[in-house]
């Protein structure tokens, strides 16, 4: 949701005393195995976005989307509160309903994640809008799982409630959230809004964060719905923002990246300043995703995926591209796949959509095969 830009002269706010410093590997002695299928790929994967296979319909909302090791998908929609098993060929099966969950405006079930030591302890953690606030939990799959809170006391609001969670390869938790409405708590080092967060797998703060007491990773966030790594373990993520850019940003460790007092690039040397941005009606970017040398950007408002050439070095090696423009109307998340397919879901009935007959969907894009291949 854009909301008018106010002055961005605020008083002061307290940022992390600490410099920015690029994503390294966990030492091993904080190091979570990571078990998780490795995708299928070409080592720079090109996408045929001209022939979607449908891997489901008629959904809902469709917000989270993460792999299990046998490589199907579960899916969290907003409203229902539902987690869906999707395996191409066959029809999505309900394997878990959240209680807690309080739908309103942009919050519900949000963002999805599988343990990466999954085989050995079943847990799949959830982001949602509870009745006081935002939270991650963890469970296993049932009907009317056991839910355990993790993390708790992120503010909510009808807007601006981040909720994309995801294993980094360092096996640490990472959470984007946004500003609830309040910009000021994006600079506050005391307050989780704004921010992305790094926490062990039972919510405690990990090893090496700017503040070793607090899972706070970075400051100076809007709206952080997507989060994404390259196989160099560099960390990407999509934040909307108000009125005037939309952005991508490399993320560095205690990195400050503006917001509210800078949307866009920056031009200060204590902001970091995003690697690639949009007018916000060409983006609203939600999922992220890395395939081999390319950051991929789910657009709600633009109503297409975005494609940006990444350099290897936290930067940009050409302009960013798009395609399925206006195809699909409006896309929620894009996932790398482990079977080597880009998955893209759409979000057209939520209420800012034209929905279609069999909608919402969850496509996937096959790999061009190279030449003589």
């Amino acid at each position: 949701m854009k909301m008018p830009l106010t002055m961005r002269a605020l008083a002061p706010a307290a940022v992390f005393a600490v410099a920015s410093v690029a994503i390294a590997p966990a030492s091993p002695a904080s190091q979570t195995a990571v078990t998780r299928p490795a995708p299928r790929m070409a080592a720079n994967p090109a996408f045929d976005f001209s022939a979607p296979q449908v891997a489901a319909s008629n959904l809902t909302v469709p917000w989270g989307l993460a792999f299990l090791p046998d490589g199907s998908a579960l899916v969290s929609e907003r409203n229902s509160a539902r987690i869906l098993k999707v395996t191409p060929g066959s029809q999505p099966t309900e394997v878990a309903k959240l209680t807690g969950v309080q739908p309103a405006g942009e919050g519900g079930l949000l963002g999805i994640a599988v343990s990466p030591t999954y085989a050995q302890d079943g847990y799949v953690y959830a982001y949602y809008t509870a009745a006081s606030d935002n939270r991650i939990v963890r469970f296993k799959l049932a009907a009317s799982p056991q839910q355990e809170v993790v993390y708790s006391g992120i503010p909510k609001n009808s807007f601006h409630n981040g909720g994309r969670i995801a294993f980094g390869p360092d096996g640490m938790l990472y959470a984007g959230t946004g500003d609830a409405g309040q910009k000021p708590n994006a600079q506050n080092a005391s307050s989780p809004s704004g921010k992305i967060l790094r926490m062990k797998p039972d919510g405690s703060p990990a090893p090496g964060n700017p503040d070793p007491k607090t899972v706070i990773y970075t400051l100076g966030h809007r709206n952080v719905q997507g989060l994404a790594w390259s196989s160099a373990g560099q960390m990407y993520a999509a934040e909307f923002g108000q009125d005037t850019w939309d952005e991508a940003n490399y993320i560095v460790a205690g990195g400050n990246y503006g917001w509210p007092e800078v949307e866009g690039p920056g031009g200060e040397p204590k902001f970091r300043s995003p690697i690639a941005t949009w007018a916000t009606k060409e983006a609203s970017p939600s999922g992220a995703t890395v395939a081999g040398d390319t950051l991929y950007v789910a657009g709600l408002g633009g109503r297409r995926l975005w494609q940006v050439p990444l350099d290897g070095k936290g930067g940009t090696s050409g302009r960013p591209t798009a395609v399925l423009q206006g195809t699909n109307g409006r896309l929620r998340t894009v996932a790398f796949g482990p079977d080597g397919w880009l998955w893209v879901t759409t979000s057209n009935r939520d209420g800012r959509g034209s929905p279609g007959a069999s909608d919402d969907r969850i496509l996937r894009f096959p790999q061009v095969k190279p030449a003589g291949g």
